[in-house]
């Protein structure tokens, strides 16, 4: 399977990021205009097939690039999970200079080995989020 990683919401069309999202339990029902902001306002990455000219991973990552980045909207399409792609991505993001040294922040209730093996771990009691639902 031949992929390369985008980076940059300037190479990934709307629509694709749209129907990755569509696919997870946090942004099922987020407002096209609201996803639309959020990528202005973001690093964002994606997992193209370059055979099936398709966009089927997307992250995002928020930072100050100072002390602190989040990363967030991880998702892999659902037929193409499995396949080490997810793994790929956040190689990919873990290895840019802009994050080294970085403290990373990820709320998430799955995936957790995924994100283990980039030195991510779940700290009880401390993370607290506010808006849920947005």
């Amino acid at each position: 399977m031949n992929f390369k990683i985008l980076d940059g919401a300037e190479n990934m069309a709307l629509a694709d990021v749209v129907r990755l999202l569509r696919m997870t339990y946090w942004a099922d029902t987020r407002p096209i205009e609201v996803i639309e902001k959020s990528l202005r306002s973001s690093s964002c990455y994606g997992v193209w097939l370059e055979e099936e000219e398709k966009l089927v991973g997307f992250a995002r990552v928020i930072s100050d690039y100072a002390t602190t980045y989040y990363l967030c909207d991880v998702v892999i399409d659902e037929a193409y999970r499995g396949r080490g792609l997810g793994t790929a991505l956040l190689s990919y993001i873990e290895s840019l200079p802009l994050y080294a040294g970085l403290r990373g922040i990820l709320i998430t209730r799955d995936a957790h080995a995924l994100y283990r093996k980039f030195g991510f771990e779940v700290l009880d009691g401390r993370v607290m989020v506010k808006g849920l639902n947005c």
